[in-house]
């Protein structure tokens, strides 16, 4: 009689099964589905009756590996990307698909490749947002039928060929010049207005203009120079203004009076 109680514990033992508190068991009852279990302890029917499948309901990440492709405008770049999933329904995991994992795996690096075959490569370098936007949802509609739910799907790093980076790098070069010439012109227009300003208010005031004078010669009297440098009064240069005005007054009435 022992043995026999022995035995009957030992296999009501054997159905004893943990799960986790990020773990759900999936039981099939003679190949069907009849449940969920966990977390926590649970039993099953021993002998093959009852099986419990044990599933992470954690997120998972995955690192995509590198992929070759090409954009649209024929630009060969090599790009590297990262999945965050988890299973949101323990149940369709299993029954839905063979291998949850693998699934999603195969379909990420199918989604990166289409969708960075659909858009030139300055939009894949500058709307990297806009791209990965792109390749969650690409791929989150398929996945949500196997009971999973993509949370992000990102792009990690984008190798260009030698030769497209060095274009890239002329490229910037050139924008920066143009903005650098850009500044200066403005700078000397800017300056231009303001030296027109300054030197007609100085026509009006002869002592600033003296004052000028003598500010610039103090300037390069303090190299060292042997330049020789001729006062000229500013009363003699209005002088001489007034006497060419005069003058050329005078040559227009000789010439209106010989006609």
């Amino acid at each position: 009689m022992f043995p026999v109680i022995a035995l009957i514990l030992v296999a009501l033992l054997s159905g004893l099964r943990i799960a986790q508190e990020y773990q759900r068991g999936v039981i099939l009852r003679l190949g069907r589905y009849v449940g969920l279990r966990g977390p926590g302890l649970y039993w099953i029917i021993p002998f093959g009756i009852e099986r419990a499948t044990t599933i992470d309901v954690r997120t998972l990440t995955v690192s995509a590996e590198q992929q070759e492709t090409i954009t649209r405008d024929s630009v060969t770049i090599k790009v590297n990307a990262v999945l965050w999933y988890r299973i949101v329904d323990a149940a369709r995991s299993v029954i839905e698909v063979a291998d949850a994992h693998a699934a999603v795996y195969q379909l990420a690096l199918t989604g990166l490749r289409n969708i960075i075959g659909q858009h030139d490569l300055d939009e894949v370098l500058q709307q990297r947002d806009k791209i990965n936007e792109l390749l969650r949802d690409s791929i989150a509609a398929s996945t949500e039928v196997w009971g999973l739910e993509v949370q992000r799907f990102e792009m990690k790093d984008v190798e260009l060929p030698a030769a497209m980076q060095q274009v890239m790098a002329m490229q910037a070069e050139a924008i920066r010049e143009k903005r650098a010439r850009l500044i200066k012109a403005e700078a000397e227009s800017e300056a231009s207005i303001k030296l027109s300003a300054a030197a007609a208010q100085m026509m009006q005031n002869p002592a600033a203009l003296e004052l000028r004078r003598m500010q610039m010669i103090s300037e390069v009297g303090a190299e060292n120079n042997s330049t020789t440098v001729l006062m000229i009064p500013s009363d003699f240069v209005s002088l001489a203004q007034t006497l060419n005005q005069v003058l050329g007054q005078q040559g227009r009435g000789s010439t209106s009076a010989a006609a």
